[in-house]
């Protein structure tokens, strides 16, 4: 494992960087499609697009959107705006509309570099924004047509010299993150570059990279995963980082074994696709050695045994990094790891705040030791910064367990954690078991309000193509395999869930539509539950 070699004051990308590139200025840091770029290349093309930037009249400080497709031009451009101090902006590149709207204003930034595929979404709602004025576009869109902004070609920015200026410092803001909004509205989280190395820093420890690694993650460059877990982490290991595109479960090996690749980071999600393919003879004939899974599958164990690999796991988000690591030698397939408590502290606490025994679920809290590595808040609203950093404790909104010997659990979000007739449920373990089923894909599983008080199980399930799901045989399964008071009362099948480029199950919308006229209702038809 690469040993920690940046110091502190210098984290930011432009200094790690350059500290690579006077390592091995000719070794490809990042594969797109078949073509390998250099440290050194792409070093020298975003100092020239700096400078471009700079030209432009961008300066340190100032917002900068990105709506660019998962290529290298992503990378150059993301660190050009970390040389010259200005704030990059990443763009779900599946915006439209209201939210598209939202993200533009409230970043307040004036120039967005972006794919001529995504110009038309922009135009869509350009007459409620109120700060954009000129786009550079990549591709092929036409720079004369007719515009509310002005239109320049993203080549433009490539300047004959590159950036020669002092660039920032490891605790200026280097992104503005919006949330995926699995829970709600999106929200702004500021990125310093510290913060961004220490997220990129925890994945070489947790993947145990090294220079010669070949590293594969299909996880989007507008998320935080996609460039500090992927491209970022590769340069601090000096590795080498393929970009995918986006995932997909029936090419995944292919690539793996194209590419050579030795690690790789999959999403719980991702996980489960792949482990749910039909078994192959050559399953663990692949040169993928290590893989972070986030959350691990209920399979975990077989997963490693049919594809021959390690597997680590970690609990996390945009605003507080990752302060739980597993390493390889993993507890059970439950536990999200222990504290890396030299960098972090956790708290798990009840609705008043106060810290509950180990065995006991509630929020975790999260604050750091070291300065700079968790957000300083979100962008633009200070409201929201005051109450989820109240009494000086970042609060996750997840809900997690510390047992006896100090691993850590994960339960559920706090606004999917079900109270039924006195007990708690946590929809993570009921989803568990509806996945089971050998006729389910997948599953969502919210609170309904009931008329008797609290709340009633409701469960959106998605089948298996081909496959016939009859909601009481489901719920037949389900009785013997989980305590009476947790079988759904209610359950919805639908073609698919809603869910954010990174996979991740949406569940406010699915909360918001609750229960509709095709849905299934266990008390209705008759159904009885023995307990």
């Amino acid at each position: 494992m690469i040993s920690f070699s940046d110091p502190r004051a210098e984290q930011d990308l432009a200094a790690v960087l350059a500290r690579r590139v006077a390592r091995h200025a000719d070794k490809p840091w990042v594969v797109s499609g078949e073509s390998a770029y250099s440290y050194g290349e792409i070093d020298e093309r975003s100092s020239r697009m700096a400078q471009g930037f700079a030209d432009a009249g961008v300066k340190a400080g100032d917002t900068v959107l990105l709506m660019l497709p998962d290529t290298v031009d992503y990378i150059i451009a993301w660190c050009a705006l970390a040389k010259l101090g200005a704030i990059e902006v990443p763009v779900n590149v599946h915006y439209r509309g209201t939210i598209l709207t939202y993200v533009i204003n409230d970043s307040g930034a004036a120039l967005m570099l972006a794919h001529d595929e995504y110009l038309e979404r922009v135009e869509a709602v350009g007459g409620d924004l109120t700060s954009l004025k000129e786009i550079y576009m990549s591709g092929e869109a036409d720079t004369n047509a007719a515009s509310r902004f002005a239109l320049h070609r993203a080549e433009e920015l490539l300047a004959e010299r590159g950036w020669s200026g002092t660039g920032p410092r490891y605790r200026d803001l280097m992104a503005v993150m919006y949330t995926s909004g699995t829970t709600g509205p999106s929200k702004g989280a500021t990125i310093t570059h510290a913060h961004a190395y220490e997220y990129a820093l925890g994945v070489v420890e947790m993947l145990e990279l090294r220079e010669d690694d070949v590293y594969y993650a299909p996880l989007p460059l507008f998320h935080l995963a996609g460039q500090f877990a992927l491209v970022y982490c590769a340069c601090i290991a000096g590795a080498t980082a393929v970009l995918p595109g986006t995932f997909s479960a029936q090419g995944f090996w292919h690539d793996v074994r194209h590419h050579r690749a030795t690690a790789s980071f999959l999403l719980g999600a991702m996980a489960n696709f792949l482990y749910g393919q039909e078994p192959q003879a050559d399953d663990a004939d692949n040169p993928l050695e290590r893989v972070l899974m986030v959350p691990l599958i209920p399979e975990t164990e077989a997963f490693r045994t049919r594809f021959d690999c390690l597997v680590s796991t970690t609990w996390g988000g945009t605003e507080m990094n990752c302060p739980m690591r597993s390493g390889f030698d993993l507890v059970d397939n439950k536990s999200c790891g222990r504290l890396a408590d030299d960098r972090y502290e956790v708290r798990i606490v009840d609705e008043d705040d106060a810290e509950v025994p180990a065995g006991v679920p509630g929020e975790a809290l999260v604050r750091a030791k070291e300065p700079w590595i968790i957000s300083n808040g979100y962008w633009n609203h200070p409201e929201w910064t005051v109450t989820a950093w109240r009494n000086q404790w970042f609060h996750t909104g997840d809900m997690l367990m510390r047992d006896d010997g100090g691993n850590y659990y994960f339960v559920d979000r706090s606004k999917d954690a079900i109270r039924r007739r006195g007990e708690n449920i946590s929809s993570m373990e009921v989803e568990n078991e509806i996945n089971a089923h050998p006729d389910v894909l997948e599953s969502a599983v919210i609170p309904i309000a009931s008329q008797h008080t609290e709340q009633e199980v409701m469960a959106v399930v998605v089948a298996k193509p081909g496959h016939d799901l009859d909601p009481a045989d489901l719920i037949r399964f389900l009785e013997p395999r989980m305590a009476y008071f947790m079988v759904p009362r209610y359950v919805e099948l639908t073609g698919d869930l809603p869910k954010t480029p990174t996979g991740k199950i949406q569940k406010f919308p699915l909360r918001e539509q609750g229960v509709t006229p095709a849905t299934w209702d266990r008390e209705a038809e008759g159904v009885k539950l023995k307990r």
